[in-house]
């Protein structure tokens, strides 16, 4: 009777550790089970070099949501953002590229606006702004190309 009680509390430790380590998997991956309220912006940039699926939106340096997808639109790179509901994202804001550190992630920074009207659900973002591409810099100041 001692044995099988001691299994049983060692099979639930176990299923409990498993369940922790899942959630913990889930969370530190940014992993949406279940998809929660957001709703979608594209904006269409020149170049998305760098920039990834899965990367933060900030807005003031606080993160309101995700890249969904990124996709060539004829000579465009079409970003499809996931903004969290509640976030009121205007016609005359700006979706820029930008760069964490000198050479971090890329992320995309969002000012969301306020002298337009309100983006509705799948709206587009107009002005956008790629970001920097280091190598090309860095190429043209070898090659004396710097204006």
């Amino acid at each position: 009777m001692e044995r099988g009680k001691l299994e049983f509390v060692v099979g639930l430790f176990v299923l409990v550790g498993i369940l922790c380590l899942g959630y913990l998997a889930i969370k530190l991956g940014k992993l949406e089970l279940v998809s929660g309220d957001y709703y979608e912006l594209t904006a269409d940039f020149s170049s998305s070099s760098g920039l990834k699926k899965g990367a933060s939106v900030e807005i003031a340096g606080v993160e309101v949501g995700r890249v969904k997808s990124i996709v060539l639109n004829e000579d465009q790179a079409q970003v499809v953002l996931a903004i969290e509901e509640g976030i009121t994202v205007y016609n005359d804001a700006i979706a820029s590229i930008k760069t964490r550190g000198i050479i971090g992630e890329k992320f995309m920074g969002l000012s969301p606006g306020g002298a337009g009207d309100l983006l509705s659900k799948g709206g587009t973002i107009v002005d956008t702004e790629s970001g920097i591409d280091l190598e090309q810099v860095i190429s043209q100041f070898i090659h004396g190309n710097v204006e």
